[in-house]
């Protein structure tokens, strides 16, 4: 990020805190904004991904204390006059200088010419000429080290290295209870593939992104950048995640649908819990255990629940006793019509 994007970028409002907020008001304020705005709860949604996007560059910056001081320090100077717009720019009618007026205006030069003996702008360590880049030469006026950019009272943070993306697929439970993977992480530079454990959060889902900070490539200055892991979670077989909760289809026999009985549920933790089916079940129904799903990530207590849906479950094959009691079964309800009134709920 550059220091006009910090000259230009409220990152207090962004987040919605003041400017005073300490770090775990920051913190907070972060966590309610991303959960609000993460692309798994708004998918589609570009704007809320931009916003999304937004949200983790000011976090990134503001809880940063080092990086919090610069960027309060360039913000100080643009707000006590330097103002830094492109010429022409709306900030030209306020009377703001541009970078080359300012820069143009202390060395005796016209703004926005490149007169003979004037001051060169190039990129930092661009062209044969050794045309000095922006930070260097703001560094060297405001009496800072070259290679670097200019805060309040020092330097802003060198650039960060390259961010770098993998994948890695996990089982249904380490997805749940927080995995450690290794990944072979190639170098978009041509150099060998490195190998990188990490630890992923409990609870992470299908698809989800996961942020690594520090395990990307080396920068110049030698801040480092990260690495974005796309997770792929392998299907259980019994099992299946719906937010925070879990869902599973458990069979049932005739009789049991038709009479009620009390069967076993399986659950997570491996301890089957026993309910109760009513008479008269039909095939489809659900039945909900509270605090049998997932664990909340934001409580260590708090957990989603299992939604169990009943299966009634037809005999392939009947024969003997079985048959004749089914057929005395059909004779006794022969009156009942299963389909009553499908026929005239279709014509409508």
């Amino acid at each position: 990020m550059s220091m006009q994007d910090w000259a230009e970028k409220d990152f207090y409002a962004v987040l919605g805190v003041p400017h005073d907020a300490d770090a775990a008001a920051i913190k907070k304020a972060y966590r309610k904004k991303a959960r609000t705005l993460h692309p798994d709860a708004n998918p589609g949604d570009a704007s809320s991904e931009l916003k999304f996007k937004e949200v983790g560059e000011a976090y990134a910056v503001l809880s940063d204390a080092e990086q919090r001081r610069q960027y309060d320090g360039v913000r100080a100077m643009v707000g006590g006059g330097a103002r830094f717009s492109s010429p022409g720019g709306a900030g030209g009618a306020a009377g703001g200088a541009g970078f080359e007026d300012l820069l143009g205006g202390l060395f005796g030069q016209q703004a926005g010419r490149g007169a003979p003996g004037g001051v060169r702008f190039g990129a930092p360590g661009g062209g044969a000429g050794g045309g000095a880049g922006f930070e260097d030469l703001l560094g060297g006026l405001f009496g800072q080290a070259g290679g670097g950019g200019f805060g309040a009272g020092g330097p802003t943070a060198p650039p960060r290295g390259q961010d770098l993306e993998a994948s890695a697929r996990v089982g249904f439970r380490a997805a749940l209870d927080g995995a450690t993977v290794s990944l072979r992480v190639p170098d978009p530079r041509g150099g060998p593939a490195r190998s990188v454990s990490a630890r992923l959060p409990k609870g992470v889902r299908d698809g989800q992104k996961v942020r690594l900070r520090g395990k990307g490539l080396p920068g110049p200055g030698g801040a480092v950048g990260d690495l974005l892991v796309t997770v792929h979670v392998e299907p259980h077989p019994v099992f299946t995640r719906d937010g925070d909760d879990l869902r599973l289809t458990l069979p049932v026999s005739f009789d049991e649908a038709v009479l009620g009985a009390t069967v076993e549920v399986p659950t997570l933790d491996g301890t089957p819990v026993r309910v109760k089916v009513a008479p008269g079940t039909p095939s489809g129904r659900s039945l909900r255990l509270k605090g049998r799903g997932v664990a909340k990530a934001r409580s260590d207590d708090a957990r989603g629940d299992l939604f169990v849906t009943l299966e009634v479950v037809v005999p392939q094959k009947v024969d003997g006793a079985a048959r004749e009691a089914v057929e005395a079964f059909a004779a006794a309800t022969a009156g009942e019509d299963p389909r009553a009134g499908l026929a005239e709920r279709a014509g409508r």
